[in-house]
């Protein structure tokens, strides 16, 4: 008998592809986490948001629908549970893809297979997981099939898709945003594992302090806590006991995992609420963010550069010696890593976050840069040009040029920009910190030079 990609005969329904997260669902020593998949749609749990009758979400699960989909949200609220509750509809044939393992030799492979089968009246739906890891050249591969309805596509993705997918082919399909489970979520799951006998058939129960622990490291995340309950309840069984209390499950996860992935959105949202934190001086929440990035295992060299940063951009000349910090604490981090460089990256997020704010600098540089690309650009004044060439002198490069030191207050006062530009301001410093004896050292300046002063930036 002909068979398929995956061995599967031509004539039966194929099931899910090998390597992805469902095509090993049955074996014998099956996960908690995955025999505890609602097996229908009603059984899923924190996304009634998405649910509702006759929701894009639920006619697909139903299998009424040949819309492709785009699941995005974090690890564990669902996303392939949802996948796992199509390929139990048994209305078309499923086929999966893990992107960590799938090249675009087997994207097209499956695709080919799909075109074959729809010609006998078989649709195929397409579960690709981790989407977000595809290339572009693997995105471009699924493109046609999803705009041309060959199969309907269901991508889960931990990433921002805006990011992560190109633009045609999320154009081309809905996309579903799954939110984070509550804890009441995560407890109707728990005591479903607990009662069901495709879970822990009873055999245990759980104290109210243990539920409180395990849902305080699940962190929104159901795979993570079954797989706590699982691991606790073989502790709890090599002790003979069938109570789970807080010092059972304590003994079998010995912290919470941060739920942070380095290269997806996580990344970017811990990161972005890390630098907005210290711009708006919470010491507190600087250091949340910062414990919470070297707890996940973020480069340090990366926090350490931008903190360079943000001494420059958010605090500039308000307090100067905040980017000296930072410099040092990278450097630090350089010469002795972690652990001992947390030390130091705490003290440039407390400097940071406590410093007198200004904008000042990045906004005067760019200002001068976007003269610049503007084409306000001018020719340099004669009297400062080079002089130090033979000839120059009969251009008159260098005449009339005053030696600053010779002048009064070590100030000389000629012309500096060039004159389609002797107008321009870009520094403007602000009264916070330094700045503040800064606009007062400016404003003199601006007279011995003989330019009309301005006051601090508002």
């Amino acid at each position: 008998m002909d068979t398929d990609l995956f061995g599967n005969p031509l004539d039966v329904p194929a099931a899910a592809a090998p390597g992805g997260s469902l095509s090993t669902a049955g074996h014998v020593d099956t996960p908690l986490a995955v025999r505890m998949r609602p097996r229908t749609v009603d059984e899923i749990v924190g996304q009634d948001h998405l649910l509702a009758p006759g929701s894009p979400l639920r006619r697909l699960a139903e299998g009424r629908t040949a819309m492709s989909v785009f699941l995005w949200g974090p690890p564990g609220v669902g996303k392939t549970t949802i996948a796992a509750v199509v390929s139990a509809s048994g209305q078309r044939r499923f086929v999966e893809l893990s992107a960590v393992t799938a090249g675009v030799k087997e994207v097209r492979a499956v695709l080919a297979e799909a075109q074959r089968e729809l010609v006998h009246g078989v649709g195929t739906v397409l579960f690709v997981d981790e989407v977000h890891r595809f290339s572009k050249a693997q995105q471009d591969v699924l493109l046609p099939a999803v705009e041309n309805r060959l199969v309907t596509l269901i991508a889960a993705t931990t990433e921002n898709p805006s990011f992560s997918v190109i633009s045609p082919l999320l154009s081309r399909s809905l996309l579903l945003t799954l939110r984070p489970l509550t804890d009441d979520d995560i407890g109707v799951l728990l005591d479903r594992a607990l009662t069901e006998e495709r879970g822990l058939g009873a055999r245990y129960t759980l104290s109210d302090d243990a539920r409180a622990t395990l849902l305080r490291f699940a962190g929104g995340d159901a795979r993570r806590a079954l797989t706590y309950l699982e691991e606790a309840a073989a502790g709890a069984a090599t002790q003979g006991v069938s109570v789970i209390d807080a010092d059972v499950v304590s003994a079998a996860v010995d912290k919470a995992a941060v739920r942070y992935d380095r290269d997806g959105d996580q990344h970017y949202d811990v990161i972005s609420a890390f630098i907005k934190s210290l711009r708006g001086s919470d010491v507190q929440a600087g250091l949340h963010y910062l414990a919470r990035m070297l707890e996940a295992g973020e480069d340090a060299r990366f926090i350490a550069r931008r903190l360079v940063i943000l001494a420059s951009e958010d605090i500039g000349m308000a307090a100067p010696s905040v980017l000296q910090t930072c410099v040092a604490a990278a450097q630090a981090v350089q010469l002795i890593g972690l652990p001992e460089a947390r030390i130091n990256l705490a003290q440039a997020v407390i400097a940071c976050a406590m410093a007198p704010k200004s904008n000042a600098v990045v906004k005067a540089v760019d200002a001068a840069i976007a003269d610049v690309r503007a084409g306000r650009i001018g020719a340099v004044p004669p009297h400062l040009r080079d002089a130090h060439y033979p000839g120059a002198k009969q251009y008159g490069h260098g005449q009339g040029y005053l030696y600053a030191h010779d002048a009064a207050h070590g100030v000389a006062a000629q012309q500096y920009l060039p004159d389609d530009l002797a107008g321009a301001r870009y520094y403007q410093p602000t009264d916070h910190g330094n700045e503040a004896s800064l606009a007062e050292r400016l404003k003199v300046l601006e007279e011995l030079l003989g330019r009309e002063a301005q006051g601090p930036a508002t």
